[in-house]
């Protein structure tokens, strides 16, 4: 009997959403002068990721283990096969470097190492969010609009 994985991709859409709304608010309270907030607010984001992190090397590592295969194909034709794929590219690359960047980020912050902190803060967020959302609009696309 085969574990039925049709709900993983959803669920990882959401926790990347999530970790999007997160991250934005969370800068939106620094930017704000509302320390605390944002401090909790990146906490939860970081604590999403992660979530998300678990949920997605879950998922593939059932599929491959289920069907043979670690990965769904994309069936959309035309040009839209390059949008896709340059947008899964630039996304897989960054979900790597995104993974140190946010652990240092995180721990400079809690050390209340500020302006460590704020330099490094500057690349972490637009990567980060950029990974977040696009890990949705690749969800979309690979099990939604082109499914």
């Amino acid at each position: 009997m085969h574990a039925d994985l049709s709900i993983f991709p959803a669920i990882n859409a959401t926790l990347n959403g999530a970790a999007a709304v997160l991250i934005a608010t969370g800068v939106y309270f620094i930017k704000t002068n509302r320390r605390e907030t944002h401090r909790k607010f990146m906490i939860a984001a970081v604590a999403c990721s992660s979530l998300f992190l678990v949920c997605y090397l879950t998922y593939h590592a059932m599929l491959g283990s289920h069907s043979g295969s670690v990965s769904k194909h994309f069936t959309g034709t035309g040009p839209i096969r390059t949008v896709y794929f340059s947008i899964l590219i630039s996304h897989t690359i960054l979900a790597a470097v995104i993974v140190p960047l946010v652990l240092i980020t995180l721990t400079r912050g809690l050390k209340a190492n500020f302006l460590k902190h704020r330099a490094i803060a500057r690349w972490t967020y637009p990567l980060w969010l950029y990974v977040s959302v696009t890990g949705v609009v690749i969800y979309l696309m690979l099990y939604k609009i082109y499914a």
